[in-house]
């Protein structure tokens, strides 16, 4: 089911800018793993939950909101590297802000990518880390303060 067919979402607060994503739709394999997952990384950017329904869950700040929907049967298997969404990137403030991410995401046995190149994989001036959620959806959360020195 579609977030918007059904969900009540009047008065949610979601408010963002003229232009700015008001929210995203990502289809999972596993509701649980995903909410899990999605969940305490999330929370780490201030997002809450948001709605709850048979096959998803939805996660929001005051501007924009994240819903994971349990994907059709028969549904393809991801594959980042064709036409479609290739990552999701997040922001955090300081370059320690991604350190301690990085350990946490390490410490959780999260699949991290690139890490041979962390800090640095997206460039000598690009602080991030990069890792995958349970379906193999990129994730990298980028220092802004390192992008802004």
């Amino acid at each position: 089911m579609d977030v918007a067919e059904g969900i009540d979402t009047a008065g949610s607060a979601v408010v963002p800018e003229a232009g700015a994503i008001h929210h995203l739709e990502v289809y999972v394999s596993d509701l649980a793993a995903s909410a899990r997952f999605w969940g305490w990384l999330l929370a780490r950017f201030g997002y809450e939950p948001f709605q709850e329904w048979d096959d998803g869950i939805s996660f929001r700040t005051a501007s924009t909101y994240l819903a994971f929907v349990l994907a059709p049967d028969g549904s393809r298997d991801l594959d980042r590297r064709q036409a479609g969404l290739n990552h999701i990137a997040f922001a955090l403030a300081e370059p320690a802000d991604v350190d301690d991410l990085h350990r946490e995401l390490a410490t959780r046995g999260e699949r991290l990518l690139y890490d041979d190149r962390y800090p640095h994989a997206g460039g000598s001036d690009h602080y991030a880390v990069f890792f995958e959620d349970p379906d193999g959806i990129k994730v990298e959360v980028v220092a802004t303060a390192a992008t802004r020195a």
